[in-house]
């Protein structure tokens, strides 16, 4: 999947750990790295609902639209699909 970010700071604390870990800490940024990368490398929602350590999620409410998966106890990536 090819994976685009929402805002410039997003797409600098995934290319720059440092940045990362300075905003959420060692393992949330660590994760959060992590977690993209499994998404850029994914297939499909399908190969990612798959995986039973993401946990990957539609939301609903007004963000029905979109998908969560876990980082941490208490952080979640939440992600938009576009296109197939």
């Amino acid at each position: 999947m090819k994976v685009t970010f929402r805002t410039r700071k997003l797409e600098r604390e995934y290319l720059k750990s440092a940045v990362a870990i300075k905003a959420y800490g060692a393992q949330p940024a660590r994760k959060y790295i992590q977690r993209i990368n499994i998404i850029k490398h994914a297939r499909n929602i399908e190969e990612l609902v798959s995986l039973p350590g993401l946990r990957c999620h539609p939301l609903k409410g007004k963000r029905a639209d979109q998908i969560a998966v876990n980082l941490t106890g208490y952080y979640r990536l939440i992600f938009t699909l576009q296109g197939e």
